[in-house]
This record gives structure tokens, C-alpha cells and sequence, in this order.
């Protein structure tokens, strides 16, 4: 199952060269996730913290296709790649709206952690919640 999100570029998010810095995109793949969270496991990521929950970010890659600019209109596409219980890898596509032309790609890892950023493992501790993510896994 994939997840949308549409972003316009915004003036301070670009560089002297007048393309979007190359920080912005794990920015970017954020909201991207956040998103996912909500739609595909039911709940904002804010509940999930008040749950005792948190999901620390261990890895992320960016690949940078073509230039984004100063108010293009841009879409996240997130899906869940992989997750085995304890972690988690969201896979992002960003392209222009208009045309499709793929922008950037990349994806972060996560673990599921307590509030002492302990990794636990879902099914014990949240088992509604790694059901919507095995679910969400199975869809895609």
C-alpha cells in the first residue's frame, strides 16, 4: 500500500544554485512517513509516543535523480519495504507532480523502541499495531 503526500518547494528550502538543498529530502521523506503511520497503521506517530512507543531512525539513503525547484510541486510516494517485528524500512519516491519525473528516492530504517530507546519487539508490546503493519506489509 502506498502512501501520498504532496509538498510545494518553498523558497527557503533552496540553495545558492537555485535547486533545492540536498538536506531538505530526508525532511521530505518525513513527512512521507509520518503520513504512512497515520494512514496505514492507524494513528498518528504522536499517539504512538504517548504509547510508550518511539521509532529512532538507524539508517538513510538518498539518491538524487533530478533537480527540484523554488515552488514545484512534488509527491512523496511511501511504502513499507521491509519489517521483521523490530525494525522498520520505509521506501520513498519523490516526483514532480506535474510530469512523474522522479526526483529523488532513498529510504530510512527504523527501530521500535521503549521511551529508554530500548528495541522491543511490537508483537509483544503493541500486537494491534505490528497486525496493521504485517497487514499493510501483505497488501503491497
Amino acid at each position: 500500500m502506498e502512501t501520498t503526500s504532496r509538498i510545494v518547494a518553498r523558497y527557503s528550502e533552496t540553495d545558492q544554485m537555485g535547486v533545492i538543498h540536498h538536506g531538505v529530502y530526508i525532511n521530505w521523506f518525513e513527512i512521507g512517513r509520518t503520513d504512512c503511520i497515520r494512514e496505514q497503521m492507524g494513528k498518528p506517530y504522536s499517539e504512538m509516543e504517548k504509547d510508550g512507543l518511539m521509532l529512532p531512525a538507524i539508517r538513510s539513503e538518498v539518491n538524487y535523480r533530478s533537480p527540484a525547484k523554488y515552488e514545484d510541486a512534488l509527491i512523496v510516494k511511501t511504502t513499507i519495504a521491509k519489517y521483521n517485528g523490530i525494525r522498520i524500512t520505509f521506501r520513498y519516491e519523490l516526483v514532480k507532480e506535474d510530469d512523474q519525473k522522479l526526483v529523488a528516492d532513498g529510504i530510512t530504517e527504523h527501530c521500535f523502541t521503549n521511551l529508554d530507546l530500548k528495541p522491543v519487539a511490537l508483537k509483544k508490546v503493541a500486537a494491534d499495531l505490528h497486525q496493521k503493519i504485517e497487514t499493510a506489509c501483505k497488501e503491497q
